[in-house]
């Protein structure tokens, strides 16, 4: 069965996003973003991918993407309706039209039974970008979390996680550090 991961990045005080949605904030060394583009490539939206010289780089880690239209509509901002051409991409909301895009699906109803069903298909895993909402209403069925820990904080902004409380217990499989204070923490479901 494939893995659903919350692959996402955070301040220090524990959110994603500022109070607006912005993400522009987040410093990103070299040593820390050569890292991300070997690891976690595929996690990268393709127009990074192409800028960054990865585009051919196959997938290793995921071969699908939900994301919530909070998430979604920074791409659209900037024009682009398929920002993840390279994995198969899902996008949880009830206004958006189904043929925004053919290489999108529109999930408009029950969001956790359509993970489940993701989950039980042959594949790599499935990347939850966010944000935060969709990622409280998929608590239950994440089996993974990566958290790109960001040596920032921001005092407000959009959460980790917001849902209703739901204590949820992870193992810690890994950690890797660098020396701009940048740490990427790995957790497992137990």
């Amino acid at each position: 069965m494939r893995k659903l991961t919350y692959f996402v990045g955070a301040s220090l005080d524990g959110f994603i996003a500022g109070p607006t949605g912005d993400i522009d904030m987040y410093p990103t060394p070299p040593a820390y973003l050569e890292h991300l583009c070997a690891e976690y490539g595929d996690a990268l939206p393709t127009g990074a991918r192409q800028a960054l010289g990865i585009a051919d780089q196959p997938n290793k880690r995921f071969d699908t993407i939900i994301q919530g239209r909070a998430t979604y509509d920074l791409a659209l901002s900037a024009g682009i309706t398929s920002p993840y051409a390279h994995l198969r991409q899902l996008v949880v909301s009830s206004t958006l039209a189904a043929d925004t895009d053919p290489d999108v699906e529109i999930v408009s109803g029950d969001v956790v039974s359509r993970v489940r069903e993701l989950k039980a298909e042959p594949g790599l895993g499935i990347y939850l970008a966010g944000g935060a909402q969709l990622a409280g209403s998929l608590i239950g069925e994440i089996d993974e979390v990566i958290l790109k820990l960001y040596p920032i904080m921001l005092g407000t902004g959009i959460p980790t996680l917001d849902g209703e409380y739901d204590l949820t217990s992870f193992a810690r499989t890994d950690v890797t550090t660098f020396d701009s204070g940048h740490v990427i923490l790995a957790y497992s479901r137990e």
